[in-house]
C-alpha cells in the first residue's frame, strides 16, 4: 500500500478487492445470494436488483474484483458467464453479417470452433495468422472488425507483441481483444499494451481448484462495456451465485498460486530441455523459445504451463502420459493439481487437421499444467516416465 492508501501488491488486491462487509451481517466474505427475483416496493421502485440474470450482488462483487484487478489504475468494467465460451460468444454476438475478424492461428480448439462452425454460419468471416511482424497489414480487410489474440497462446505458448499489434489495429479501427487466461492479471496487463477487451476462463487459474466453470470479459471501454451489459442480460449466459462465490474465493490466492505454478515450471522446463527424451520444449521463459524475447518484455514470469513432444511420436507421449502419477490426463490447467493433456485428441481436436499442422500442431503434443505440488516430486514423476520410454 502507497502513501495515499491504494493497494499497489498483487497479492494484497487479490485478496481485498471488492471486499465489503455485507451490510446486514458483516460477513466478511460476499454471501452466496441464491436468489431468482427480488421484492419491489413498488411497480419498477426496488433496491437496484429486480431479477437475478441481469444483477446478483455475488456475481456483481465478482465482477468488480476482476476489473480492480487487470485495471488498478483507471475506472473498468467486468462481466461474468457460465464458461469461458459464454465470455467469448458474447463478443462474436457483437457482430454482424458481414463482419471479418483477425485471429492468431494458434488458438484455443474452443475458440476455432466457435468462428468456424457457428459465427460462419452468420456471415462472420475469420482469418487467421501467425501475426508475425508485417503479417497483420497482409490480412486486414475493410470490413475487419475484431483482432483476436491469445498470449500466451494455446498450446504452443506464444506470446504476441500486443502492444505493437494493438496500435496496428486500432489505425484501422479494429477492436483489440486479448484472452488472457495463461497469463492472469498477475502476470500480464493488457490494457497497459493497448487491449480494449480482456477475456479469461475463470474456470482455470483464477478459479484454482477445478471445481467450477466460468468466464468473464473486463474493459475500460464505456461504449463497449453498455453493449456487452446489455448481451450479458439478453443473451443470459450468466454464472451462478455458487459459482460466482467459488471462483471469487480462488481469486483470493490467485497471486500465491500464481507464483508456485511459474516457478515450478520455469525449473522444470529448464531439466526437461536437458533430456534428450524430448525433442519438441515449448516455454516462454527458456531463451530457445521463439517468443522469449517478447515475453520477457511484457509478462512478470512465464506461467504454469509447458508443452512438449518426446521421443516416439504420439505413440510416445501416450506411454509417458500412462506412466505419469501426479499428472492426471484431463481436459483444462490452472488447477491446484498438475495436469497432463493431448491437444491433438482433446482440447484441439475439431480444427481441422491441415489447420493444426499449419498452426505448429502435432499428433505428438502434449501439454502439461504443472500445480503446486512440491517441484521435486513433479520432476521425478516426469523422470519415471520419460525413462520408460
Amino acid at each position: 500500500m502507497d502513501g495515499s492508501g491504494e493497494m499497489t501488491g498483487d497479492s494484497t488486491r487479490c485478496v481485498h478487492s471488492a471486499l465489503d462487509p455485507e451490510v446486514t451481517t458483516g460477513a466478511v466474505h460476499t454471501p452466496i445470494f441464491q436468489t431468482s427475483t427480488y421484492v419491489q416496493n413498488d411497480f419498477a421502485d426496488h433496491l437496484g436488483y429486480e431479477y437475478a440474470r441481469g444483477d446478483n450482488p455475488t456475481r456483481n462483487a465478482l465482477q468488480r474484483a476482476l476489473a480492480e484487478l487487470e485495471s488498478p489504475n483507471q475506472p473498468a468494467h467486468g462481466f461474468c458467464f457460465a464458461s469461458g465460451m459464454a465470455a467469448i460468444t458474447t463478443i462474436s454476438q457483437m457482430l454482424k453479417q458481414g463482419d471479418h475478424v483477425i485471429a492468431c492461428d494458434d488458438l484455443y480448439g474452443g475458440t476455432v470452433r466457435l468462428f468456424d462452425q457457428i459465427a460462419a454460419r452468420f456471415g462472420i468471416e475469420t482469418t487467421y495468422s501467425p501475426l508475425k511482424p508485417g503479417d497483420l497489414s497482409q490480412v486486414i480487410r475493410e470490413n475487419s472488425k475484431i483482432l483476436w489474440l491469445e498470449s500466451p497462446t494455446n498450446p504452443l505458448l506464444t506470446v504476441h507483441d500486443i502492444r505493437t499489434l494493438a496500435a496496428e489495429a486500432k489505425k484501422h479501427g479494429l477492436i483489440v481483444v486479448v484472452d488472457s487466461t495463461f497469463a492472469t492479471p498477475i502476470l500480464q496487463r493488457p490494457f497497459e499494451l493497448g487491449a480494449d477487451i480482456i477475456v479469461h476462463s475463470t474456470t482455470k487459474y483464477i478459479g484454482g481448484h477445478s471445481d467450477v466453470i466460468g468466464g468473464c470479459l473486463i474493459t475500460q471501454n464505456k461504449e463497449l462495456a453498455e453493449k456487452i451489459s446489455f448481451l450479458q442480460n439478453a443473451v443470459g449466459a450468466v454464472p451462478a451465485p455458487l459459482d460466482c462465490f467459488l471462483i471469487l474465493r480462488g481469486l483470493r490466492t490467485l497471486d500465491l498460486r500464481m507464483t508456485r505454478h511459474c516457478e515450478s515450471a520455469h525449473l522444470l522446463a529448464e531439466r526437461l530441455q536437458e533430456n534428450g527424451k524430448v525433442t519438441r520444449l515449448f516455454y516462454p521463459g527458456l531463451e530457445s523459445h521463439p517468443t522469449h524475447e517478447i515475453a520477457r518484455k511484457q509478462m512478470n514470469a512465464f506461467g504454469g504451463i509447458i508443452s512438449l513432444e518426446v521421443v516416439g511420436g504420439e505413440e510416445g507421449a501416450r506411454k509417458f502420459a500412462a506412466k505419469l502419477k501426479l499428472f492426471a490426463t484431463a481436459e483444462s490447467l490452472g488447477g491446484i493439481e498438475s495436469l497432463i493433456n493431448h491437444p491433438w485428441t482433446m482440447t484441439h481436436a475439431a480444427i481441422p487437421e491441415k489447420q493444426r499442422y499449419d498452426a505448429g500442431m502435432t499428433p505428438g503434443l502434449i501439454r502439461l499444467s504443472v500445480g503446486i505440488e512440491d517441484m521435486e516430486d513433479l520432476w521425478q514423476d516426469l523422470v519415471n516416465a520419460l525413462d520408460c520410454l
